[in-house]
């Protein structure tokens, strides 16, 4: 498959952020970027729309309360009492 340069204009910490990323992950800067575009093209392929896809913390959470019959009160209530 053949390669195609794109310029990318970004702040200079996003870069430095990237880079170390990059170098922690064992990849060029370019791998990491590719990766990040084509987890984007798997997600719009399988996704109708940007607000249908849930957020990285609601994909951990989905049927974490599988087989509980908390009522939208018990649930405000066990978080009122969890951070009192």
């Amino acid at each position: 498959m053949a390669a195609t340069k794109l310029t990318l204009r970004l702040e200079d910490s996003i870069i430095e952020q990237a880079k170390q990323f990059a170098r922690q992950s064992g990849k060029s800067l370019s791998q990491v970027v590719s990766d990040y575009f084509q987890a984007i093209a798997r997600n719009t392929a399988t996704r109708e729309t940007a607000s249908d896809r849930p957020t990285p913390i609601t994909d951990r959470l989905v049927g974490s309360l599988r087989g509980t019959d908390l009522s939208r009160e018990d649930h405000r209530q066990h978080w009122v009492e969890k951070y009192q």
